[in-house]
């Protein structure tokens, strides 16, 4: 047991946040991505799995921890909608709020289309795999450094 540490970040995902650099990327997934699959491809080969999770607890969390990048233009980047590339769904919208509120700052974030996130999750650090089912509920958030 540890103070002060949300329960959501398990012993795993805390190995996984410390062990990334500045400009790496973690890969924050919805139940439908294929996770499995891509994490074996990442750096650290880890798939981190919270079910029964809302995406934006499981950010909210990871977010009192991790420094979002500051140098990089889009610190974020999340899946496009295939059907509708300029609709926002409310998945996003409830994530990036939380990070923003980590952040202590506006963030707005990149778009990629499907099969360009899948090549960029890949070559993440690592990935977490929430249990939301929400479509489109996929980021990719670059660390930042402690100032």
């Amino acid at each position: 047991m540890l103070k002060s540490i949300d329960p959501v970040l398990t012993p795993d995902l805390l190995w996984l946040l410390a062990a990334m650099g500045h400009g790496d990327d973690l890969a924050v997934v919805d139940a439908n991505h294929p996770a499995a699959r891509i994490a074996q491809s990442t750096s650290s080969q880890r798939l981190i799995q919270l079910p029964g999770l809302q995406m934006e607890t499981a950010v909210r969390a990871i977010m009192t921890l991790y420094p979002l990048d500051d140098f990089d233009p889009d610190p974020v980047r999340v899946m496009m909608p295939v059907d509708d590339p300029e609709r926002v769904p409310e998945v996003q919208r409830a994530v990036l709020a939380e990070i923003e509120r980590g952040a202590g700052r506006a963030v707005a974030p990149g778009k990629l289309s499907r099969t360009d996130f899948y090549r960029a999750a890949a070559a993440a650090f690592g990935v977490v795999q929430v249990g939301d089912s929400r479509g489109y509920g996929c980021f990719l958030i670059r660390k930042g450094v402690i100032s």
